[in-house]
């Protein structure tokens, strides 16, 4: 699995996404559901950076 990278397809809409090997867009989410949803619950696991969606950073 990839990093995620922050991209900004338009001016205001910006979204995490994973690549596949060949370099195609595989997920994709945007920034403010994924902020929302980090913030309503508490994870279990702590992740490496780039990885934040798997788990909690560490700070």
């Amino acid at each position: 699995m990839s990093k995620r990278e922050l991209i900004e397809p338009t001016p205001g809409d910006k979204r995490y996404v994973r690549r596949d090997s060949e370099g195609r867009f595989d997920e994709q989410v945007d920034v403010g559901k994924s902020s929302a949803q980090d913030q309503k619950r508490q994870a279990k696991t702590a992740s490496k950076p780039g990885y934040g969606d798997k788990g909690d950073r560490r700070h």
